[in-house]
């Protein structure tokens, strides 16, 4: 399966999301399709093998829209040909299994969005931003024009106004003007509407030209045709408020958006290169895989690449949240759109385009936004009931007043036009959508990626979340942990002289001595001999120094004494113990082990606060595994877990009820966060475990779970409180629009206001999840908790 993300900018109404999908999941081939109206894109799910990217285009633009390619600009990745590119990838999760869809394109660029803008009845030209102010320069003239409305028409009733200029009867002046504050206001409800139709859908923009447009209609011909009366001041009013309250939400839609657009901002529009021996400035679209790329100071690294020379500390928090800069050297990655603080350097482009880290995360957010949460999918379907009773109940309210109880045909035409427009449903279609765009937005901006909606609903609901240790809670590296010397010596001395006999060497248990020993003058070492399997000796300070495990010790008659009881502690406690001996005599121990993370405990701690148990999953043997939970506070041990049995381990926690999170970063982590409920994916692990995960954790630590479950909890009261408004606000505005509460009457200009404002209320509502402040781990907080055990022996390393 391949996955295409289209920007549609012209879903402008709540519900006309709902045809494209219609439209689309007729399409053979086609799994999925969902489209976000608050963010003006979506996303298809289909099989290459029997329809393609174009054909999905031309389908929506069949539908009365304009797409183009995905939100990815020009200068971070230059389109393909066609505009389309197209890779698939194998099967990873679910319904939301799917390979890499690559469409993008350049903003600057004016044909698809003169269409676009147009056939949504805007100018050329325009992109979100300009369409809030295009919504906004209509308000403004229907307003200017009302106000004369206003004054002349006998529904002011505040003083005698002056005759009409030049003449004029005051009919044909009412006329003009409110023709002037209609037809050009009104007109992009008027495609919106049509479109609507034309595709099967009844949306808010239907509501809109109903009541609108019947009191205009009717006016018209009471101005010309029949006698009667005319509602010229009405619907003038009544469509400066909707105006107004469209304009406002459209502000607060393209604020929710920002996310992504603030995404795209990081990456530098050109770089500096290395070509034929010198240095060219190119756009970075242009770069190529393999480019030699030159950093200086205070520059923004264009892509992803290895350092060939040179070195410097790299600023990476606008991509995983990390603060701090990064010492980076020849090897070392760095990834596009991080800063250069310090130092110059040039490494080699690995990962350009589509491929980038920064492009990934663009992709994952906007899958996220245009993904839908259950709730939605059922605010959907009352969406369209709710337009469809409104229809019912305006014309039985118009029927009911004026042929059944007798009251004028102005009260009737009234009654029926508030009903149309007090019962839009744009706050039930903007109540989750807004939530989830907001939520995934503030997620990404602190390293949290959640790949769709359901993660995002489902990950308030976890009551136990499962860590696999190697490489998740702990470093994944082996650490030296402890240092015992024997009496008489230091543990200085001890790490000094296994130092001297692994220095050069690659070993992981050598790499941990060697680290442990940075800053030391370590002395020079002669005659190294590896042992295999025991270990290894060379000649410090004229003697012989054997470093390594029992066995070695045993072949060269070296008695522990006292230390024996003393190893065999660290290694019931899970240490690789490494004996060291000098002149025949065993002068000390080295424990080493995978070192927990340093906010680990922390983490844990904070996840049994928000009620939540926490299980390790392990191959170690059940002792060790459970002297590490000791440490840590953990809850649940899953000890002797082969890599095959790490899904099976989730499905029992499954099956005793409970809502199961996982937590890895390997490939033998995938299959258990494919069946966990909500699967995290540590960031620095493999791209198989971030496939199968449904949440990505960029800066590979397992605090940000409790930041993941935080945002999650506050994303979703945010849905309800909106979907509880959006509902409360019909129950109570349907009735009080068609007159029951009578002698209480609502007027067409009070419902625009309540229908307006209950909009906005649930935008704005949404946007105030950006002040939600995620527990981020401070080492003061947790002084006590010291994760690395300390050295030990008569004087400490």
């Amino acid at each position: 399966m391949a996955t295409l993300t289209l920007e549609v900018g012209n879903l402008f109404e709540e519900l006309d999301h709902l045809g494209v999908e219609k439209q689309l999941r007729h399409e053979a081939g086609v799994s999925r399709a969902t489209a976000n109206p608050a963010g003006g894109s979506v996303t298809v799910e289909y099989d290459p093998a029997q329809t393609d990217g174009t054909r999905l285009q031309g389908l929506i633009k069949s539908c009365g829209f304009r797409c183009r390619g995905g939100i990815m600009p020009k200068h971070v990745c230059k389109p393909a040909e066609a505009n389309l590119s197209e890779s698939g990838r194998g099967p990873g999760r679910g319904a939301d299994s799917k390979g890499e869809q690559a469409v993008h394109h350049d903003h600057r660029q004016g044909g698809a969005k003169d269409e676009m803008a147009q056939e949504m009845g805007h100018g050329a030209g325009m992109d979100m931003q300009e369409m809030v102010r295009d919504m906004r320069n209509r308000f403004w003239i229907a307003f200017i024009f009302t106000i004369p409305i206003f004054i002349y028409s006998p529904m002011g009733g505040f003083f005698t106004p002056p005759a009409p200029p030049f003449g004029m009867d005051l009919e044909l002046f009412l006329f003009g003007l409110a023709s002037a504050a209609v037809l050009y206001p009104v007109w992009p409800f008027v495609v919106a509407a049509w479109r609507a139709l034309r595709n099967g859908i009844l949306n808010m923009a239907v509501l809109v030209v109903l009541s609108v447009g019947t009191g205009y209609l009717f006016s018209v011909g009471s101005t010309f045709f029949f006698p009667g009366v005319q509602f010229y001041e009405a619907v003038a009013i009544l469509l400066v408020f909707i105006l107004l309250g469209h304009w406002l939400e459209m502000r607060a839609r393209a604020g929710a958006s920002a996310a992504i657009r603030a995404l795209l901002d990081l990456a530098p529009p050109m770089a500096v290169v290395l070509r034929d021996g010198e240095e060219q400035e190119i756009p970075t679209a242009d770069v190529l895989e393999g480019d030699t790329v030159l950093i200086r100071p205070g520059n923004k690294i264009p892509v992803d690449g290895e350092i060939l020379e040179g070195s410097s500390q790299v600023d990476e928090s606008m991509l995983t949240g990390e603060s701090m800069p990064v010492a980076k050297g020849p090897g070392d990655e760095v990834i596009g759109a991080t800063i250069n603080k310090s130092g110059s350097f040039r490494y080699r482009a690995t990962k350009v385009g589509a491929d980038t880290a920064l492009a990934q995360i663009v992709k994952l957010v906007q899958e996220a936004q245009n993904s839908k949460a259950p709730a939605q999918l059922l605010a959907d379907r009352a969406s369209q009931w709710l337009v469809l009773i409104a229809i019912v109940i305006g014309l039985g309210t118009f029927a009911v007043w004026f042929w059944w109880i007798g009251e004028t045909l102005l009260f009737a035409v009234t009654l029926t036009i508030t009903v149309f427009v007090i019962a839009c449903p744009d706050a039930l279609g903007l109540a989750t959508p807004m939530a989830v765009m907001v939520g995934t937005g503030l997620g990404a901006s602190r390293g949290i990626l959640f790949k769709n909606a359901s993660a995002l609903e489902d990950a308030t609901k976890l009551n136990v979340v499962i860590f696999d240790k190697t490489g998740t809670l702990t470093m994944g590296e082996p650490r030296v942990v402890d240092i015992v010397a024997a009496e008489g010596r230091m543990p200085e001395q001890v790490l000094l002289l296994a130092a001297a006999v692994e220095k050069g060497s690659e070993h992981p248990l050598a790499l941990a001595i060697l680290d442990k020993a940075e800053g030391l003058k370590i002395p020079e070492a002669r005659d190294f001999l590896n042992r295999d399997g025991r270990g290894a000796q060379a000649e410090v300070h004229g003697d012989t120094v054997f470093l390594g495990n029992r066995r070695l010790m045993d072949e060269e008659s070296i008695s522990l004494g006292g230390l024996a009881d003393k190893a065999e502690e660290l290694k019931g406690a899970g240490r690789t113990v490494v004996h060291v001996a000098h002149q025949g005599i065993l002068v000390g121990l080295i424990a080493i082990a995978d070192a927990p993370r340093p906010t680990a405990k922390a983490a844990i701690a904070r996840l049994h606060d928000k009620g939540v148990e926490v299980a390790m999953l392990t191959g170690d043997n059940e002792g060790t595994a459970r002297r590490v939970a000791e440490e840590l506070g953990i809850d649940i041990v899953l000890a002797d877990v082969l890599p095959g049995q790490k899904a099976d381990k989730v499905k029992e926690l499954q099956a005793q009820g409970k809502r199961v999170g996982m937590v890895g970063d390997g490939i033998n982590d995938a299959p258990a966060l494919t069946q966990a409920d909500v699967g995290f994916a540590i960031g620095a692990g493999t791209d198989v475990a971030m496939e199968s995960a449904d949440v990505v954790l960029m800066r590979s630590d397992p605090y940000d779970v409790v930041g993941a479950v935080e945002l999650s909890r506050a994303t979703l009261r945010k849905m309800h409180q909106n979907l509880f408004w959006a509902v409360a606000y019909n129950v109570i505005a349907f009735p009080a629009a068609a007159g029951v509460f009578y002698p209480f009457i609502i007027s067409p200009a009070v419902a625009a206001i309540a229908m307006s404002g209950s909009s906005v209320l649930v935008a704005v509502n949404a946007l105030l999840l950006k002040r939600t402040r995620l527990d981020s781990y401070k080492p003061e907080n947790f002084a006590e908790e010291a994760p690395t055990p300390p050295v030990t022996g008569q004087a400490s390393a």
